[in-house]
């Protein structure tokens, strides 16, 4: 039975760690930037788009599935708790309606997930369509209450004064849930993600859980689930970066070279999206997030990376060159066997009942539609192309590409001697025609079989025509007195100009500000610290000064105080952060502002509030804070976002961690507070 949260030992994770590049990581503007919220917006809920309605409607799906799930969850319970027999048969009777109430809407699920049609260019160009990935959708998320009890409890501060930084977050989650498909709502989603890093470090503590459900639908089936760890929002999220880089490159006009570089981006951005949160996470709670799936999509999205360069090859092969030719079967046969290793893939146990059923059918007919392509191209560089047309150089050439276009070498006579002969070449070319044929129809009985593909007309067109080309060549090369038996073509080596590249996340494109960054520098102001309630110091200057020592920015640190001096009769201890002088905050404040304020101080003194930081273990904690923390993989990504070399032992959520120590590299005393480097500040007053 489908559990509806997992216990917290299967939380959702987070596996490893390490320390990215800096152009790995996302770029924060400045502390002191106005923050205006988010320029990005999702698009209009109510717009009656195709792929609007689409999406609403299995929102809908999804609420219901939910709605019948948590029906068979409590009859099961029942049906186990009771003894009476006849309430055993009732609860049978309405579990048997359930169950295939579940089965019509999965079904139903399943067809719209299967709509591909929505997703394609409205180009008339003939193209086999590309196989896009739908959004997960999410419940709305309402951070109000959770965020104001941890910031009156851990911080301290009059919670009403963040009313607008908490709607800020949640207008931004909001517009995430519906993203344009195109770069702005990349953008969004980005934007959410690494806002996510603030969050996590805020308000996500070791200690005590924030105790917000983030509540997700599996993309294909509809199964909701939910999760209180961070990283589950923070995977599915990233799960609908990549969904969305499929949509936006199965959108493409691919009859245009810039189109299709275009689509081969975001197939490959996709794809890297999916092996990143694959890599990085565990425990994922749905069967899309599991690792099967993943590996599932990123061979599809190479695959159709690969689909795509054979599709620029052809559009710049205008020539009917030998060579030329003998390249674009071999491009035809490269897609056909990155196909055939997405088909393999869907077939694994956990993957054939979970994968829908056109697409593991639209794989199938592509891989055999382009092992005909590939042989139908070697038969017209055999049959429409004479060597002795060209030069001997250019002969030289072709005979070296075909001593190598075979996966191995085929019985009878040499190659060599079957190029120079215009029989020989008939024949041979025939052979691939015949292979060519009834791989052709192969692809178009597995397409009649799916009643999905059958109504997908762009693709009963191409196959259509490809075919009755083939067959027409086929037709041109009989012969009345061909007796003999067409011999087998031989399997011709596949081979690419282009393998496709995987290509990561790349967090630092989208720039953002912490919502929450009036609480002060991440380095102090976080959820892993803990320290006592703001104490208020009223010092009155004497002549050997106010006898305290400071050092550092963004909060200036008290690094000592004068035995007997004004600072230690007023209660000031060595530690303290200085976060208010006079009522002014400054917790963001440099070391040279603090020591002007308090020089500016009247004879009447000056009110200073503090905050003295504690832990479990107060030199373990000194240390983390003073030196290079350790960091987890997917948070360093976001050093700029985080600022602080990394982050304490005690992580925020219960994630796999592999320790690395890195070293001490400065990123901004924005967050970090690496006092080893500004010792030179430290003064007297």
């Amino acid at each position: 039975m489908f559990t509806m949260e997992e216990p917290a030992s299967r939380q959702f994770e987070l596996l490893s760690d390490g320390v990215s590049d800096d152009d790995d990581m996302p770029l924060s503007l400045p502390a002191d930037s106005s923050h205006g919220g988010s320029i990005r917006k999702g698009c209009d809920p109510f717009a009656q788009t195709q792929r609007s309605k689409l999406q609403h409607r299995r929102a809908r799906i999804n609420q219901q599935i939910n709605k019948e799930m948590r029906m068979r969850a409590g009859a099961e319970n029942l049906f186990r708790a009771t003894t009476n027999n006849k309430v055993k048969e009732t609860v049978a009777l309405e579990l048997s309606f359930v169950n295939s109430n579940l089965q019509l809407l999965k079904e139903e699920l399943e067809e719209l997930n299967s709509n591909m049609e929505v997703y394609q260019t409205d180009s008339e160009a003939v193209n086999v369509p590309m196989i896009p990935l739908g959004l997960k959708e999410t419940k709305e998320v309402d951070f109000s209450v959770p965020i104001q009890d941890f910031i009156g409890e851990h911080y301290g501060e009059d919670t009403s004064f963040y009313d607008k930084e908490i709607k800020e977050l949640m207008e931004l989650r909001q517009a995430m849930r519906t993203p344009s498909r195109n770069q702005a709502g990349l953008e969004l989603l980005m934007e959410y993600y690494n806002q996510l890093y603030y969050l996590d470090q805020r308000f996500f503590s070791a200690h005590k859980n924030l105790g917000v459900h983030f509540h997700w639908y599996d993309s294909l089936t509809g199964v909701p689930s939910s999760q209180r760890a961070l990283a589950f929002e923070k995977g599915s999220v990233l799960f609908n970066i990549g969904a969305l880089y499929t949509q936006i490159g199965a959108r493409q006009d691919r009859s245009a070279a810039a189109s299709i570089d275009t689509a081969i981006d975001a197939f490959q951005r996709a794809a890297g999206a999916f092996n990143y949160l694959k890599e990085n996470f565990s425990n994922a709670p749905s069967l899309d997030m599991s690792a099967p799936s993943l590996s599932m999509l990123v061979r599809l999205m190479v695959a159709q990376v690969q689909e795509c360069v054979f599709e620029r090859i052809t559009l710049a092969t205008q020539d009917t060159h030998f060579t030329s030719q003998l390249s674009l079967a071999q491009e035809a046969a490269r897609v056909s066997d990155v196909y055939f290793l997405v088909q393999q893939t869907m077939t694994q146990p956990l993957m054939k009942d979970y994968v829908p059923f056109s697409w593991a059918s639209m794989v199938q007919v592509k891989s055999e539609h382009f092992r005909a392509l590939s042989h139908y191209y070697a038969a017209v560089a055999l049959c429409d192309h004479m060597l002795s047309a060209e030069g001997e150089a250019c002969e030289e050439e072709a005979e070296k590409a075909f001593l190598n276009f075979y996966v191995s070498v085929p019985a009878g006579p040499p190659l060599s001697q079957t190029l120079r002969d215009p029989e020989k070449r008939r024949k041979l070319g025939k052979a691939h025609l015949r292979r060519a044929v009834i791989r052709h129809e192969e692809a178009m009985r597995v397409h009649s079989l799916c009643k999905i593909l059958r109504k997908m007309d762009i693709l009963q067109d191409v196959l259509s025509l490809t075919h009755k080309r083939s067959l027409y060549k086929y037709t041109e090369l009989d012969r009345e007195d061909d007796f003999d038996e067409t011999a087998e073509a031989p399997e011709i080596q596949s081979q690419t100009q282009q393998k496709p590249d995987i290509i990561p996340p790349n967090f630092s494109k989208v720039q953002v500000t912490d919502i929450f960054q009036r609480l002060g520098p991440l380095s102090v102001f976080c959820a892993r610290a803990r320290w006592g309630p703001v104490r208020v110091i009223c010092l009155q200057k004497r002549e050997g000064g106010l006898g305290l020592t400071l050092r550092g920015d963004s909060p200036v640190l008290v690094a000592g105080v004068v035995p007997g001096g004004c600072a230690e009769e007023a209660g000031l201890r060595e530690g303290d952060y200085i976060v208010a002088v006079d009522g002014q905050d400054c917790k963001w404040a440099k070391h040279g502002e603090v020591v002007h304020m308090l020089k500016t101080c009247s004879d009447r003194g000056i009110e200073i509030s503090v905050v003295t930081l504690h832990s479990h273990d107060t030199q373990l904690e000194r240390k983390s804070i003073m030196l290079s923390h350790s960091s987890d993989k997917e948070n360093a990504r976001q050093r700029l976002l985080g600022g602080a070399k990394g982050q304490s032992s005690a992580s925020l959520l219960n994630w796999n961690r592999k320790k690395k120590r890195e070293g001490g590299k400065k990123l901004g005393s924005t967050f970090s507070l690496s006092f080893g480097s500004i010792r030179d500040a430290e003064a007297m007053y």
